[in-house]
């Protein structure tokens, strides 16, 4: 299916996954050392009055090939000090996981300097009109590369997915503190919740009824009901799904999130839908935040357009309220949920009765953990903020950077996703687990048009045309 290699648990001799060593034998939990530190001098950092919005850098808006560069070029030090600093990070994970770093070290800076050129082309203030979102462009082009180029073996060290994936949603967790569940409002709570929970059961069903392994279809399920390939990695790590599926769930959650970056806002325009509802229905029917942002965005341009009420910004804000924070939050409940029912209930031979709790903790992807201790930090420091100060405030010197280092860990992730997989090796997964997928896409679409622009129409409109 794919030549993707994980340095995961099927390296690591069972005898390390008792006692103190497993906190430095696994991937999991390498992820957050790695993620939690950096949120903890990130607010350290912020409650010094620093920020880490120096060595997290990242590209910025530029028209012009000469801007392009003469950025890169002021911003070179940055630029080698977070190479550094990543490779540091990244290589004692890898170094203590049984992998070579002389191997790693080069290979992680082709990945790095390949990524930086691909976060510039998401800079340009033409990207979104063309759908040059970081992530995706990463996958494409590796791709690309991986069919068409045979890659050295040492390289194939560098292209530590699953790591690079972990960190990133470790970092997802702290732009997602508690205080914005609270601040999106129960609408935007009650509809991602809906959405999460009938897509998740009608792809999971789907794929049952095509003779598709549980696990599989628990992957299928979670890749399209909660935050695409990180929800997709995350259970496919809780349920113990085989290899390949993972992979699988990837690649229909790509094809289908770039299908939705055309079609979504141009149905919506032609259906006249406020930019308020508009993002709404964006947030609850793409399947990965950075294709669903410019979805989003695209739409937001619309505004002022003969039938189309609203502000540009409703757009993405309705978006986010629903993706980022409405469905992504759902991440660690699934996963909880699944790694249960999966050491409890599913057996290849049949049903198991009985719960073994050191199963269940096996199985469970610990850097979940990660994720809501990153969340847990980053409220108790945005306590007492209101969300108009939290944005000014927290975004601009804590969150930002850390969302910076996501983007960043999220692009070498979606990269060796692309140098790892082999076109014709997708081709042997069959048609099944893109039927079962398909339906779920078009429940989701339907679902969520009515629950943005029927049931919940009020709501997002009023988002859309705040009152003066």
């Amino acid at each position: 299916m794919s030549n993707i290699r994980s340095s995961d648990s099927s390296a690591i001799p069972l005898a390390a996954e008792r006692g103190w060593r497993v906190l430095f034998a696994k991937e999991d939990w390498w992820a957050i050392w790695i993620g939690l530190g950096l949120v903890i001098a990130a607010a350290i950092a912020f409650e010094s009055g620093e920020s880490l919005k120096w060595i997290a850098v990242t590209p910025q808006k530029w028209s012009t090939l000469n801007e392009a560069f003469a950025q890169l070029g002021a911003n070179a030090a940055r630029y080698f000090a977070l190479l550094i600093l990543w490779v540091a990070l990244f290589g004692f994970g890898v170094k203590s996981l049984g992998l070579r770093l002389a191997e790693f070290v080069p290979a992680f800076a082709i990945v790095f300097v390949i990524s930086a050129l691909i976060y510039t082309l998401g800079a340009w203030d033409q990207a979104s009109r063309y759908n040059l979102e970081p992530p995706l462009v990463a996958l494409l082009l590796g791709l690309l590369i991986a069919n068409t180029v045979r890659l050295p073996d040492w390289f194939v060290t560098g292209l530590r997915v699953e790591f690079y994936v972990k960190t990133g949603i470790v970092l997802l967790g702290a732009g997602l503190p508690f205080t914005l569940i609270l601040w999106a409002g129960p609408v935007a709570i009650a509809q991602a919740a809906i959405v999460s929970l009938v897509t998740f059961g009608v792809i999971f069903f789907a794929a049952v009824k095509f003779g598709l392994d549980r696990r599989l279809a628990a992957t299928l399920g979670a890749g399209g009901a909660i935050c695409g390939v990180s929800g997709a990695i995350a259970i496919a790590g809780a349920v113990g799904a085989k290899k390949e599926d993972a992979p699988i769930a990837i690649t229909l959650v790509i094809f289908w999130a770039i299908v939705m970056i055309f079609v979504l806002p141009l149905v919506s325009k032609q259906l006249g839908l406020s930019t308020g509802v508009a993002g709404a229905w964006i947030g609850t029917s793409e399947f990965a935040d950075a294709a669903g942002f410019a979805a989003a965005q695209t739409y937001g341009g619309y505004a002022g357009q003969p039938g189309i009420a609203g502000t540009p910004e409703a757009a993405v804000q309705a978006f986010t309220l629903m993706k980022v924070i409405g469905r992504d939050v759902w991440i660690g409940v699934w996963a909880l949920i699944l790694s249960i029912i999966a050491t409890t209930r599913w057996e290849s031979t049949g049903v198991r009765s009985g719960v073994n709790g050191g199963e269940v903790w096996r199985r469970f992807p610990k850097f979940v953990l990660g994720f809501f201790i990153a969340s847990l930090i980053i409220t108790l420091i945005a306590k007492g903020y209101s969300y108009d100060q939290y944005k000014k405030a927290l975004t601009l010197d804590l969150v930002g950077p850390l969302v910076g280092l996501r983007t960043w860990a999220f692009t070498f992730c979606f990269l060796s996703i692309g140098l790892s997989t082999r076109l014709r090796d997708l081709a042997r997964a069959g048609a099944k687990p893109f039927y079962a997928f398909t339906i779920g896409v078009a429940v989701n679409l339907l679902l969520g048009y009515i629950l943005s622009a029927i049931v919940f129409a009020d709501f997002w409109t009023k988002l859309g045309n705040p009152a003066p």
